[in-house]
């Protein structure tokens, strides 16, 4: 398999995965219910990210023996990406 072929087909497991994730959680990360934390859905994404790379920092060997780890790390970052496109789009369209 081609290097190409290899990114496609990590793309679209990462697409699968997050769509997956954001039907199973009710689209949680974007549209968080808000019970407890009233921090804005960004912040609430970041501190995901934080949580997850400070488990990589602390557990021997995790970003080699738990493949979840990147694929969690990459999707969040990509929930970020959508999140901060949606604040722009909000701000954009105050009038």
């Amino acid at each position: 398999m081609s290097t190409e072929e290899k990114i496609i087909k990590t793309c679209n497991e990462v697409q699968q995965l997050l769509l997956y994730k954001n039907k199973k959680y009710g689209d949680s990360a974007i549209n968080p219910i808000r019970v407890v934390s009233k921090s804005s859905n960004i912040e609430q994404i970041l501190v995901r990210i934080d949580d997850k790379l400070n488990r990589i920092s602390q557990g021997n060997n995790l970003i080699h023996d738990d493949e979840d780890v990147v694929m969690d790390l990459i999707g969040y970052f990509i929930l970020l990406k959508v999140a901060i496109d949606n604040d722009a789009e909000a701000s954009y369209n105050v009038v």
